[in-house]
């Protein structure tokens, strides 16, 4: 029996009355709500917050649509939690506990006790606060059970149809550790971004936020579509009318947090 295989069958012996995938729209949860579609009951259960972009949300819904499963958004605000708005670098931990009690408090409404999440063996290096709440928590992780990387991952995905997209993380990762998370430094961030891609025609793109100065990373390859004096006004000229005072272009390029 391969390993997919085997993760079915944990898949189906735990979730005899069904399992709650929390569910982003991203590869890893749409690839494993589908796999634990093929032998249990499925409610793909998106968590939704001030830290979510609603770009993000979209996404969620219209995969959830597109592959028929039974999609749910939950509502919670995390900006009511002192030690998220803190911001220090367990800020994940609280962001996934108060995620996990929002699953938990649905679970018990629809009578499925069983949920999963989405890390995978290659999410598994350095700092990861988040997925200890997940162990405490006693949430599975069927791709860390049975050692699935990502590229294993986005193999079966390929297989299912579902499209691969570069992954995304919270608002809040924009922000440095030690500094508070604010409704207008996220809602700044967004906007930013929304430009950014609007302008540049850029997928993937991040503004970190540091006070009055805006620092923008972009992939590499796509660094010279600031080299033109109108977009880079243009550019300045927008995130400047959001509330910063200067605009940089970080030269290292993109980085995945």
């Amino acid at each position: 029996m391969d390993k997919l295989e085997r993760l079915k069958a944990f898949v189906r012996d735990k979730g005899k009355e069904g399992v709650i995938v929390s569910f982003s729209g991203g590869v890893d949860s749409t690839t494993l709500a589908l796999v634990c579609r093929e032998v249990v009951d499925v409610v793909a259960v998106t968590v939704d917050s001030e830290v979510l972009p609603r770009r993000d949300l979209k996404d969620a819904i219209e995969i959830a649509k597109r592959f028929k499963l039974e999609h749910h958004v939950l509502n919670i605000s995390l900006l009511s939690d002192e030690n998220f708005v803190k911001n220090n670098e367990d800020r994940c931990y609280f962001c996934k506990k108060r995620m996990i009690k929002a699953l938990k408090e649905f679970g018990r409404k629809i009578g499925v006790e069983t949920i999963f999440e989405g890390t995978n063996a290659s999410d598994l290096k350095g700092h990861r606060p988040g997925y200890r709440a997940v162990i405490e928590e006693n949430v599975y992780s069927p791709w860390v059970e049975f050692g699935f990387t990502k590229e294993e991952i986005v193999a079966i995905a390929k297989r299912l149809g579902v499209p691969i997209k570069p992954s995304t993380t919270c608002l809040a990762t924009r922000i440095p550790f030690g500094e508070s998370i604010t409704l207008k430094r996220l809602r700044r961030i967004e906007k930013s971004e929304e430009v950014l891609r609007d302008v540049l025609g850029v997928e993937v793109v991040r503004v970190r936020d540091h006070g009055d100065t805006a620092r923008i990373e972009v992939e590499k390859n796509d660094m010279t579509k600031f080299f033109d004096l109108d977009v880079m006004e243009r550019v300045a000229k927008i995130l400047k009318s959001l509330g910063y005072r200067y605009v940089t272009l970080d030269l290292e390029g993109y980085r995945a947090t």
